[in-house]
């Protein structure tokens, strides 16, 4: 990804998972996107520089236009070093076109070739959609988290 389209991706990715958030039940509407903003600058410190991350632009192959972006990086597991998908986006305009499954199958090449040999990534259980690409690509659930909501009576 280049320098001046870091910006962009950082507004794409904290709007994109402030709703997710929020669709989730995770987080409330009004703190959404200061919440994932900072998730975010946590996550990335150094932007594009911060050390075992790697960021790429989805590029349609038709026109050469950017579609998307997806952001993994390395992180610990079970004492090993694994690849883990912070963050796939495709633009509205390009969903259900392949697109996704596309960037997702070129993940799994580079983190092969820097010999990680798993790959994983967390999905919100509103986005459905998500779910069934990751299953037909052979991903599997490894966690699940859960909640209901109670109805409240006065507290004692």
């Amino acid at each position: 990804m280049p320098n001046e389209h870091f910006e962009a991706f950082a507004e794409a990715v904290a709007r994109s998972h402030a709703e997710d958030g929020v669709a989730s039940g995770k987080w409330a509407e009004h703190e959404s996107e200061q919440l994932a903003r900072s998730e975010f600058d946590r996550l990335l410190p150094q932007g594009l520089a911060t050390p075992s991350h790697y960021l790429y632009e989805v590029i349609a192959e038709t026109n050469s236009s950017v579609i998307g972006f997806v952001w993994f990086g390395t992180v610990p597991r079970r004492r090993i070093d694994v690849a883990f998908v912070f963050q796939i986006f495709i633009y509205p305009a390009y969903r259900r076109r392949g697109h996704g499954r596309a960037a997702l199958v070129q993940v799994e090449a580079l983190a092969s070739g820097l010999g990680l040999p798993e790959i994983a990534l967390n999905v919100f259980g509103s986005n459905v959609g998500a779910q069934a690409l990751y299953r037909s690509l052979g991903y599997t659930v490894t966690s699940l988290s859960m909640q209901k909501p109670l109805a409240t009576r006065g507290v004692a």
